[in-house]
């Protein structure tokens, strides 16, 4: 798939990723999960050629892209069978917002080695009671002398076992006006009272979900990132990203159900010709890949929109993509599944497995049901009902 919007060097990026990706593929990431690990070889392999780090700045070792780039690798390795889950959270999210936002001594202290992909971070905003509202973050963080203290939990956190640190959401409170704001601190994996337990997914994958616990963990003062008065700002900086990526793991998730399908209608024979020359088989189909090619259309222009500093103008695109992928990726999947009939639900074609994971995209980072929100108030104008 290849796409006139796109530059030369964003077309070759896209086949350079796609020949990494079929070099692993979906076993590979597959027999990782069964086995308890970790994508460690493909990890280190997508560092090595830079595809990590494409969107971190070039004086800290990255490619000095944006996320355009960066969406355009994680849909590459998806459509080629294996995605890599912690791109998402670590150079995306993570290392956006401490590219943007960071002291110069945490942006030392950690861009390199999230664009060399020897370190990474996990983001850590989601609570138990807190679910799709974020106004309603407890994780409280005061201030002790020079240090911070943080207390509070965070639930459906991915790769944390793996992670050198997380950047935790919490909340301080506002000396002038006493209310809580939101801000972001980086979290190193051994801090004492940083406690963590995996939660029992249905979800077959090589990245685990925690829950965590804050219990009066001490950071140093330079464990804030950012300006303390900026929390939203900074917030949004690396939710949008979040969107935006989610949208590319779903895209490529989709393209790669739909092309085994596409391939088995080709070939499948049940009567004189393959089945893929029925409409019934081939028009649903030929609808997944329309609705995937609009999700990606919204995806690349909420990818520039943020890439050019437009933060409001990506917030309403980021968001429409996320929506848009999510549910393309679920109907391909769904299709792709279909089409195989009692196949699709083999091991051995590896179809059936997506049917949870393509729900991924419709429900994180955040639902559908709240971008339907979003969109009603901000870009509609429609009053709140809540």
């Amino acid at each position: 798939m290849s796409s006139t919007l796109e530059s030369k060097e964003h077309q070759a990026l896209r086949a350079a990723v796609a020949a990494l990706g079929q070099k692993y593929g979906r076993e590979y990431l597959a027999r990782t999960a069964r086995e308890g690990g970790h994508p460690d070889e493909l990890w280190a392999d997508a560092a090595r050629l830079g595809y990590l780090g494409v969107s971190i700045p070039e004086e800290y070792g990255g490619g000095g892209g944006g996320i355009t780039e960066l969406s355009l690798v994680l849909e590459e390795l998806g459509a080629a069978g294996c995605p890599l889950l912690m791109m998402v959270v670590s150079p995306a999210i993570c290392g956006t917002v401490i590219a943007r936002f960071g002291t110069d001594a945490q942006k030392r202290t950690w861009l390199p080695g999230l664009a060399d992909g020897t370190r990474t971070m996990a983001f850590g905003i989601t609570e138990p009671d807190a679910g799709s509202n974020s106004h309603r973050i407890t994780t409280t963080a005061r201030r002790d002398g020079d240090e911070w203290v943080l207390t509070g939990r965070k639930v459906f956190i991915s790769g944390v076992d793996i992670a050198d640190a997380t950047l935790i959401v919490g909340r301080t409170e506002d000396a002038k006006t006493g209310s809580l704001k939101p801000c972001l601190f980086i979290v190193p994996r051994d801090a004492p009272g940083f406690g963590r337990s995996v939660i029992d997914m249905e979800l077959q994958a090589a990245e685990k979900q925690f829950e965590l616990t804050l219990d009066e963990v001490r950071l140093p003062a330079d464990a804030l990132v950012g300006d303390e008065d900026a929390g939203l700002l900074q917030l949004f900086a690396g939710l949008n990203p979040e969107r935006i990526m989610t949208a590319a793991f779903a895209i490529g998730m989709g393209r790669y159900a739909l092309a085994k399908a596409v391939d088995y209608a080709r070939t499948r024979q049940v009567w004189k010709q393959p089945i893929g020359a029925h409409q019934a088989i081939a028009h649903p189909l030929a609808a997944a890949h329309i609705d995937l090619e609009l999700a990606r259309l919204m995806m690349q222009k909420a990818a520039q929109l943020y890439d050019a500093g437009d933060d409001m103008g990506a917030g309403e695109a980021a968001n429409m993509a996320k929506y848009a992928a999510g549910e393309a990726c679920v109907k391909a999947v769904d299709q792709s599944v279909h089409t195989l009939g009692g196949n699709g639900l083999t091991r051995e074609y590896g179809l059936a497995s997506l049917i949870t994971a393509s729900r991924v995209a419709r429900i994180a980072p955040v639902s559908r049901e709240m971008i339907l929100n979003f969109v009603s108030h901000q870009s509609l104008g429609l009053p709140k009902s809540y």
